[in-house]
């Protein structure tokens, strides 16, 4: 992993496998501001706090969101210097949708890799795989209307508290995050 200049993060990649990857983000003790939507210094313990959704044409996804009534959030640039001195470079949107609960937004951020920068999954540490994603949420029918209006084929459960839980199948067994 690495910075995120501006951001005030730093980051470590575990590959899992077909263009996926887990993202464990912290607050970088170098940059004094933090932008990240999601304030890191008030978790207390680590846990999933958001996901992200790949998409090739992130101009097109911006503009289909935009035409359901959701309001976007970009897209903006990114970058991030590799400890190899590579480059990585990509563009994020987000939604502006208020959903996020208990420290968790059920509701993803959308990338799109620059054609030039190697995707994190071919090159962090490999043997683990995303088995299942799944969201529960106690606005559940509101978190799947957003879902739906952009495309992604999930559905959020209901539950008291947002939770994101991924399942990952390691060489010792299946693993659970929230």
């Amino acid at each position: 992993g690495g910075s995120h200049p501006g951001v005030g993060t730093r980051n470590a990649l575990l590959s899992l496998g077909s263009r996926r990857y887990l993202e464990i983000i912290a607050p970088d003790p170098a940059q004094a501001a933090l932008t990240l939507r999601i304030d890191l210094r008030a978790l207390s313990e680590p846990r999933l706090i958001t996901w992200a959704a790949a998409t090739r044409d992130i101009d097109a996804l911006a503009k289909k969101a935009r035409e359901a009534g959701v309001e976007t959030d970009g897209p903006q640039p990114g970058s991030r210097k590799r400890p190899d001195g590579t480059v990585l470079r990509w563009r994020t949107l987000g939604l502006k949708v208020d959903l996020a609960a208990h420290g968790v937004d059920p509701i993803p951020f959308f990338i799109e890799w620059a054609s030039d920068s190697r995707h994190p999954s071919m090159d962090s540490p490999p043997g683990c795989e995303l088995e299942s994603l799944e969201i529960a949420h106690p606005r559940a029918a509101e978190v799947n209307g957003v879902l739906a209006k952009v495309g992604i084929d999930a559905a959020a459960k209901s539950g008291q508290r947002s939770v994101i839980l991924a399942t990952v199948r390691t060489p010792k067994g299946p693993w659970k995050l929230a």
